[in-house]
């Protein structure tokens, strides 16, 4: 049986895997972002449900990223702050790739911020 690192690897020699990984990689790093702030606060989803004034299962739909529609600003702004966040919402313009390097990422254009 293979790991979930060993697995990843695997899925991610497929070209339309990794195609597909990649563009959802900011929706993942905003996603993990929220998971660390939740830990670092010590909060259980149930704290953080009751905060913003939705339920716990709402909260792990969010966490998760595989609800069936996403978040709106409004919603994330508040998970953010019950955290003790800020949410911060900017645009950053894509570069083009330069000889086998990209300079600059659009990776990160919603952060929550710590206050």
């Amino acid at each position: 049986m293979l790991t979930h690192k060993q697995l990843r690897t695997k899925a991610l020699k497929n070209p339309e895997v990794k195609a597909e990984f990649d563009q959802l990689a900011d929706e993942f790093s905003l996603l993990e972002e929220f998971l660390k702030a939740r830990a670092a606060q010590g909060l259980t989803q149930a704290q953080v449900a009751k905060t913003i004034g939705t339920t716990q299962s709402a909260v792990a739909r969010m966490e998760s990223g595989r609800g069936k529609h996403s978040p709106s600003l409004a919603t994330l702004s508040k998970y953010a702050d019950a955290l003790g966040c800020k949410l911060e919402v900017r645009l950053v313009r894509r570069s083009r790739a330069v000889k086998n390097s990209t300079v600059g990422s659009n990776r990160g254009a919603v952060r929550a911020a710590a206050l």
